[in-house]
């Protein structure tokens, strides 16, 4: 009977060392993911940022235009 426990405990330290490895292999996996999506995140954000200042100058390019189709055009003009 001792043999069989024995036994029964050297299959069990396998089999937690075979589920401990997969864990280890798709954490790995996951985390080699995850640092990927956070740099495609970072680069979109970067992005988005010059995107941001661009239309910012572009408002103020529609502001001055309007400004400028105002003195054109008159103030009677415009609040008709």
């Amino acid at each position: 009977m001792e043999g069989k426990g024995k036994q029964r405990r050297v299959v069990k330290s396998k089999s937690n060392s075979a589920n401990s490895v997969y864990p280890k292999t798709q954490l790995h996996s996951q985390l080699a993911q995850l640092s990927a999506n956070l740099a495609d995140t970072e680069n979109l954000l970067r992005m988005t940022s010059v995107q941001a200042e661009c239309m910012r100058g572009l408002g103020s390019w529609h502001g001055g235009l309007f400004m400028a189709a105002s003195k054109v055009l008159g103030e009677e003009s415009v609040q008709k």
